[in-house]
């Protein structure tokens, strides 16, 4: 059921009505968030505004109904910050779809409320910061009022850096607009007060569940991220024939779930931390990680009760619930820094949570380019040694990891395929790294012990879709695990030709680096080219001969046929894998083909390619 706005304006009333003699601003932050950042930044900026003599409270828009978001301007200096990501291309977030909608539909009028944006995405995608720019536009469009301007942050640059400049100059900004005094208050603020159960029923406490308690145990459909499905693994197999990286194919099944898939969706997983990871931070922290506990907000109108499921075990929150892993940001250095007993560690530590130039390097060195995780952090500073509530209370949530699904459910309709490749590599101060979702899957056996291996999953609905009618051409490009989606995709047009229906060309152009070591599904591409289920089967082996190849390399080489089939037989083009470089010189070969077969300029053959990708005929389904 959706919260109604009233219930932001009843916090707010509540405190005006004790404060009715005092200048407050009060604030809500509202956040489109995939990956859990937009959430943090949100969580940040509401625990900033109380340093500001302020109140402030986030708020998922999913939650709420926004239709009333123009009651805003009943209340005094009151302020709604959009902490915005953008998520695929240029497509809102999950939880800010519904609000996405209504900004499109809407013609109410928001005269009176005021507003500023944050927006987060990432320079290397076609459609960097969409939602947020939109937000921002539409809420001008709509009456209300920019009190600050758009922030931009990039992931590919450091989102971190600019998002700590931009609120370094928000907060005197606002203070400044509505004439606030700041508080002056520098100490750490705690949102959270400790409780420990010592006399409890072990059945009332968290072991993982997202959502209601015990949901593992009696599982009932429908499964979204609140309420993830056990699914069995019932393959896990090395795709890679040789060298030193770990490709993986696993198969999960979800047999009596009814869950539905199409080829295209991504599946998203929890996985879990490392054992041994959760055991040193145990260790260097001093406390009996099974101490059942639970961490309660301090504001009783907040309608975040806890920063994860409550009670529960340290354990089970570094292990399930926490990111012990990415380095940390900057607010939770700062928050830690009172902690330490060297001066020198605790000034080091404020200096990098603060804008200025050598704090920011400070902080790109040591923790950023080092690749220091908080476990790191703590070895490195054995004076920091903080209470390990406050360190629970201040780490991100363990986010969901999404992977394109590998197969068709017209062919595998009771199971899905992941492809992945295991993360792993050694930073600059020797420690080894290892990725949380690949090491978690790699690990994943079939059967452990006698024990059926899950993995708590769901799917997310993708754009990504072969085209309506099957008699279009498909131009599919995807080296390494880009060739993920398209799996599904060639299973799918198998099926239609099976199924006695008209399927067009189906042109893949796949890349790695050795025919005889990564070359990934090799027998079952080649098999799919000798039934003509694949029209042509193009492969680039960067690595086998002195000059690299790769598949942007093939599409030039081709370059008649692609125009044909683009140009004449409305072909569907298809990019998967990375968006940094891959997806951006596959890209500028296309403009290539386009300036040359189609004899247009530049700028043609940009808003040629442009249009395509209007009209859903190029479409990316791409990370960095």
């Amino acid at each position: 059921m959706l919260r109604r706005i009233e219930s932001v304006l009843w916090c707010i009333y509540s405190i005006t009505e004790h404060n009715a003699l005092t200048c407050i601003m009060n604030i809500v932050v509202f956040y489109g968030s995939q990956t859990g950042t937009g959430e943090e930044f949100a969580n940040r900026l509401s625990k900033d505004a109380q340093r500001y003599g302020m109140k402030g409270m986030a708020a998922d828009p999913e939650e709420y109904d926004m239709c009333e978001l123009s009651r805003l301007a009943e209340i005094d200096n009151s302020l709604a910050i959009f902490c915005m990501a953008t998520y695929g291309e240029g497509d809102p977030t999950d939880n800010a779809q519904d609000f996405y909608d209504w900004l499109q539909e809407s013609d109410g009028e928001l005269n009176g409320v005021n507003y500023t944006v944050f927006a987060l995405g990432n320079k290397t995608y076609e459609h960097y910061n969409a939602m947020g720019v939109y937000v921002d536009k539409r809420l001008e469009e709509l009456g209300a009022k920019r009190v600050f301007d758009l922030g931009m942050g990039d992931d590919d640059g450091n989102l971190e850096e600019d998002f700590v400049t931009w609120r370094e100059q928000f907060w005197p900004a606002m203070c400044e607009h509505f004439g606030v005094e700041a508080s002056g208050e520098d100490s750490s603020i705690r949102q959270y007060e400790l409780k420990e159960h010592n006399d409890i029923n072990m059945n009332k406490v968290y072991t993982g569940e997202f959502g209601c308690l015990k949901s593992f145990e009696t599982q009932k459909p429908p499964f979204d991220a609140k309420n993830p499905f056990l699914a069995p693994v019932i393959v896990n197999r090395k795709l890679n024939k040789a060298g030193n990286r770990h490709l993986m194919h696993l198969e999960v099944d979800i047999t009596g779930s009814k869950i539905r898939y199409e080829s295209g969706d991504h599946v998203a997983v929890y996985p879990t931390n490392d054992t041994a990871i959760v055991n040193k931070l145990g260790q260097i922290l001093g406390v009996d990680l099974d101490t059942v506990i639970s961490l309660n907000n301090l504001d009783e109108e907040s309608n975040k009760k806890h920063p994860f499921p409550c009670p529960t075990t340290y354990r089970t929150a570094l292990t399930h619930y926490l990111d012990i892993i990415h380095p940390p940001r900057t607010n939770v250095l700062y928050e830690l820094a009172q902690y330490a007993t060297d001066p020198k560690d605790q000034e080091n530590m404020r200096k990098m949570a603060s804008s200025a130039p050598e704090g920011k390097a400070l902080y790109q060195s040591f923790v950023l380019e080092d690749n220091r995780n908080i476990l790191a952090i703590l070895e490195d500073l054995p004076s920091l040694r903080p209470p390990i509530d406050h360190l629970c209370e201040l780490m991100p949530r363990l986010q969901a990891r999404y992977y394109s699904i590998a197969s068709s459910s017209k062919v595998h309709p009771n199971s899905i395929h992941i492809c992945a490749v295991l993360v792993e590599y050694t930073t600059k101060t020797g420690r080894l790294t290892k990725g949380v979702a690949t090491t978690w899957l790699k690990n994943k056996l079939v059967a452990d012990n006698g024990h059926k291996s899950t993995v708590p999953m769901y799917i997310r609905k993708s754009q990504f879709r072969l085209p309506f009618k099957a008699s279009n051409p498909v131009i599919m490009v995807g080296p390494g695990t880009g060739i993920a989606p398209f799996m599904g995709f060639i299973q799918e047009r198998g099926w239609l030709k099976e199924q006695g229906k008209e399927v067009g060309e189906t042109v893949l152009y796949f890349g790695c680096r050795h025919k005889n070591e990564d070359y990934l599904y090799q027998e079952d591409l080649e098999e799919a080219e000798k039934t003509g289920v694949i029209t042509k089967l193009n492969v680039a082996f960067s690595r086998d001969q002195e000059q690299k190849v790769y598949v942007q390399h093939l599409l030039r080489t081709n370059k008649e046929d692609l125009w044909r089939q683009i140009h004449t037989d409305n072909a569907h083009i298809y990019i998967c894998g990375d968006a940094r470089n891959m997806a951006r010189d596959v890209q500028t070969a296309f403009y290539e083909i386009a300036e040359e077969l189609g004899g247009m300029t530049r700028t043609q053959a940009t808003d040629y390619i442009k249009k395509l990708m209007t009209k859903g005929r190029y479409s990316q389904d791409v990370w960095s």
